[in-house]
């Protein structure tokens, strides 16, 4: 597992997400542990090095 921090585009607040480097792109909603709001996270690895992380809001 690789510990990745980040902005919650929505809070501004620093969290962070455990990503498992053995599923080359992911894709998925997880809530902000601090505010709840949803956010669409999108993973992709390359040798098992983190290539991408984007964490975008969802418009509702």
């Amino acid at each position: 597992m690789f510990e990745h921090y980040f902005q919650c585009p929505y809070c501004w607040e620093e969290i962070s997400m455990l990503l498992d480097p053995s599923v080359r792109q992911q894709t998925y909603v997880e809530d902000c542990e601090v505010c709840c709001n949803p956010i669409q996270i999108t993973v992709s690895f390359e040798a098992e090095e983190l290539q991408e992380f984007r964490a975008e809001d969802i418009e509702q």
